[in-house]
């Protein structure tokens, strides 16, 4: 299946919004290309309560060592770690859930993340595309259920699509006042593959990010006293 916006890859989106398109050869899965647009968006760790509605996506994180992704006992206490790792670290947080009681259960981490204006990027598993709308496996409509809770909630439901939103999600965690961001993965995409160009962060894009945590001051607890 050839991309679309020509034999390059080269999404309209990212032409209309400068947004560097590079060229891979070789046909990956949904789960190898999401797993690669992560550690150009320089993520080195993640925070998951794994569960099968995401195992291409696993499969192809214990291929990339080099992105350690940390398994939690609870979606909140992922969610929450993720937070805090970015405000420590001034770049988006990744925190990885299952669908119906575990996004539930991380909509803890959402809300602070949204209250704290700190970036961070949660994906979501979902029901396979063919049992969309038929409230099949604990299937929740994300989109109404978060909106006020995350600046930006979409599926990505095409392979093809998968750099160009990534890409999106993290500049939008990152900009003007910080906040999170949910991607919703249905099962079955993660599982096609397709030859799909990549789409890293420019460099004003990651020097954005890298001076986030500078930015950031310390909050001091104590008495008040009027002067």
């Amino acid at each position: 299946m050839s991309p679309p916006g020509g034999p390059k890859g080269e999404y309209p989106s990212a032409k209309r919004e400068g947004t560097p398109v590079s060229e891979t050869s070789g046909s990956r899965t949904g789960g190898e290309v999401l797993a690669d647009a992560l550690l150009l968006h320089r993520v080195d760790r993640a925070f998951a309560v794994c569960g099968e509605s995401f195992l291409p996506l696993l499969d192809a994180l214990h291929d990339r060592p080099q992105l350690r992704l940390i398994s939690c006992r609870h979606e909140a206490g992922a969610a929450v770690m993720a937070e805090a790792a970015a405000k420590l670290t001034g770049r988006p947080g990744v925190c990885l859930v299952s669908r119906g009681p575990g996004l539930c259960h991380a909509t803890i981490g959402l809300h602070t993340a949204f209250q704290d204006s700190t970036p961070l990027v949660m994906f979501v598993g979902q029901v396979p595309r063919h049992y969309a709308g038929r409230e099949a496996q604990q299937e929740i409509d994300y989109r109404r259920m978060l909106a006020p809770l995350a600046k930006f909630v979409t599926e990505i439901d095409q392979v093809e699509r998968i750099p160009e939103i990534v890409h999106r999600a993290f500049r939008t965690a990152s900009s003007g006042r910080a906040g999170p961001v949910v991607l919703i993965l249905p099962e079955d995409m993660l599982e096609d593959s397709a030859s799909v160009a990549d789409c890293p962060p420019t460099k004003a894009e990651s020097s954005t990010s890298r001076s986030t945590s500078a930015t950031r001051r310390p909050v001091r607890r104590g008495s008040f006293h009027p002067r």
